[in-house]
């Protein structure tokens, strides 16, 4: 990845300095390092500080707390797509014996395992890890809260298991396998599970007076996959690309796209907050924009990744006090602060390579019932179908290799759709999902379910009310 900040305009680079100013500030942290990323690229890079004439660039290490569990959520995908375990598989089938077997590896992943938040006390994040050294210890003695997959409720201790499940599937400790298999093939030199200089001291601030207190800097043990990384503004902006586009070195577009797909099932606030949690991944409606990433805290720093695909703009924010700034509405700002001074231009329209003539007679204006939609082609064979006008159902499709098509979201989603033929070839109406969408509303000529009035269509005049 290469760094140009001359890529943004002065007036973006202005104004995206004066949020972290504003947010150093009034946040009263000794320092805040961000760094946005557009297309693929670092292009601007800041950090404010309380030290004269110092400021931390996008290598110096800051602990990233949560955002490990990203991590390891990567790895576990991995052994998905190596074929040596399956997201609907229980626990227990690959790590017998830790009494919350029941719960599906995908559950664990979403945190809808229903195991508890945290481990027993004392709180794992200012104790050291040699308190817990076992499975057991993490978990307690009643590990689930609620019944698996009922409800999210975020858990420490599920990616405890996780991390547990990689050592134990792939045979190596967890820190050997995720610098192996992520860190070293995307170049993420600067990511580890003990600080390396230069790295940022973790700070608590006195919240009625402006001195500080230094915290401790612990080896979460067992709870290390779900908190022990340190990182930079530098590598993590590369994890960012990452988790956008893919990199078959390690998760294929096709899978990283399944981590930024909501997973869990949703608590009322968060509906009303407009969130989810996907695989390893937060998911956030904010300000009429979809937001992916994670937040991450541990005592004595804070740190968040937020990634917006659609925009193809990017923000890592990282500082280090235990609480004040809150990096997720900062990198929320610097994402929209680019995003609309520098609006992202849209790939040049061209043609579609070739078309099939009896996939093209199936495009234009059907009707389901008496409700109009329209059926396009899209690039690589597909379709799409929505409402012409107003509220209604809608997806995309992918083409199959027997001329059906297969839907990609939505109420859709996994329905087949299918054209479908007369005697003589002409076309007589879609099928998806036992639904006829017809050329005209309740087509005659069609198999309509129910079938059609032989009176027909007729004003109010010819009939009694």
């Amino acid at each position: 990845m290469t760094t140009s900040q001359e890529e943004l305009l002065p007036a973006t680079r202005r104004a995206l300095l004066h949020r972290i100013a504003v947010a150093q500030a009034e946040g009263r942290t000794p320092s805040l390092v961000a760094a946005v990323v557009r297309d693929g690229c670092t292009v601007w890079h800041g950090a404010r500080t309380s030290v004269d004439g110092h400021g931390p660039d996008e290598n110096v290490q800051y602990r990233i707390g949560s955002i490990t569990k990203t991590f390891t959520a990567v790895l576990v995908l991995r052994l998905r797509d190596d074929g040596v375990l399956d997201l609907g598989d229980p626990l227990e089938k690959h790590l017998p014996g830790t009494g919350a077997g029941e719960a599906t590896i995908a559950e664990l992943l979403a945190h809808s395992g229903g195991l508890a938040a945290e481990s027993p006390a004392p709180w794992w994040e200012r104790t050291p890890g040699s308190l817990r050294p076992e499975l057991a210890d993490v978990l307690g003695e009643q590990p689930l809260l609620h019944p698996p997959g009922r409800r999210h409720h975020y858990s420490n201790p599920g990616y405890t298991l996780l991390g547990a499940l990689v050592e134990k599937l792939r045979g190596a400790p967890w820190e050997d396998v995720l610098r192996r298999e992520v860190l070293e093939p995307l170049g993420l030199d600067r990511t580890s599970g003990s600080p390396q200089a230069p790295h940022a001291g973790g700070w608590a601030v006195h919240p009625w007076a402006d001195v500080m207190l230094a915290e401790p800097v612990e080896d979460l043990g067992r709870m290390a996959p779900a908190g022990q990384l340190w990182s930079t503004t530098g590598d993590l902006a590369r994890f960012a690309v990452f988790l956008a586009r893919g990199d078959d070195r390690v998760l294929s577009a096709e899978t990283v796209q399944e981590m930024r797909t909501p997973a869990a099932p949703a608590e009322a606030a968060d509906v009303v907050d407009g969130s989810a949690y996907g695989l390893g991944l937060q998911i956030q409606r904010w300000d009429g924009r979809l937001l992916v990433g994670h937040s991450g805290s541990l005592p004595g720093f804070l740190a968040n990744l937020t990634i917006s695909v659609e925009d193809d703009v990017a923000a890592v924010v990282l500082t280090n006090c235990t609480s004040g700034p809150m990096p997720a509405v900062v990198g929320a700002d610097l994402v929209r602060i680019v995003a609309e001074a520098e609006p992202r231009f849209p790939e040049p329209w061209r043609p579609l390579p070739e078309v099939d003539a009896s996939v093209l007679e199936l495009a234009g204006q059907w009707y389901w019932g008496t409700h109009a939609f329209a059926l396009r082609l899209t690039p690589g064979g597909g379709v799409s179908l929505e409402p012409l006008t107003g509220y209604g159902r809608s997806s995309r499709f992918r083409a199959n290799s027997d001329g059906t098509w297969t839907g990609l979201e939505g109420y859709y989603a996994g329905e087949l759709l299918r054209g479908v033929r007369r005697a003589d070839g002409s076309v007589s109406h879609l099928d998806l999902g036992s639904f006829v969408f017809t050329r005209q509303p309740y087509d005659e000529g069609a198999p309509v379910p129910g079938g059609v009035d032989p009176e027909g269509w007729h004003g109010i005049g010819q009939d009694k009310f």
